[in-house]
């Protein structure tokens, strides 16, 4: 399975974190991917990361962000998510259940991802909306 192109991933703890990130996206005039903890779709779930990415887009209209769910290795999780309306997530499960799981994800045009990609974490950083700014900008986060 190929990775498709994503914009940079910030990875959101909250919504300090969803709206520092989809903040500087609408600052920039870049995309910001909102990715989820690891495995975040067993505690948090779908509708979580959903609900944090429209209140950052409502916060920031102009910007644009889509939200990527970490299933881990949970299917059921991943279906569920795909059923909520999560158009990017990670699975990194067996590889016979990616490819069911990736067909499912493309027939709801969601894109299944066999990895995590690279992202910022915001966590412990004094001034997040800069550390995104420079992140979407290409510079060292």
């Amino acid at each position: 399975m190929t990775t498709p192109a994503l914009p940079p991933a910030v990875l959101v703890h909250g919504l300090d974190d969803a709206l520092a990130a989809v903040s500087a996206a609408a600052e920039t005039g870049r995309a910001v991917a909102l990715l989820s903890a690891p495995a975040a779709s067993a505690h948090a779930g779908a509708l979580w990361l959903l609900e944090l990415r429209s209140r950052a887009l409502d916060a920031h209209p102009s910007a644009d962000a889509i939200a990527i769910l970490d299933c881990d290795d949970r299917a059921g999780d991943a279906q569920g998510a795909i059923a909520a309306g999560v158009t990017r997530l990670v699975f990194s499960g067996r590889a016979d259940a990616a490819a069911r799981l990736a067909d499912i994800a493309a027939a709801c045009g969601a894109v299944l991802l066999t990895a995590r990609p690279a992202a910022l974490d915001l966590r412990g950083r004094r001034d997040a909306a800069a550390a995104c700014r420079a992140w979407l900008l290409g510079r060292t986060g």
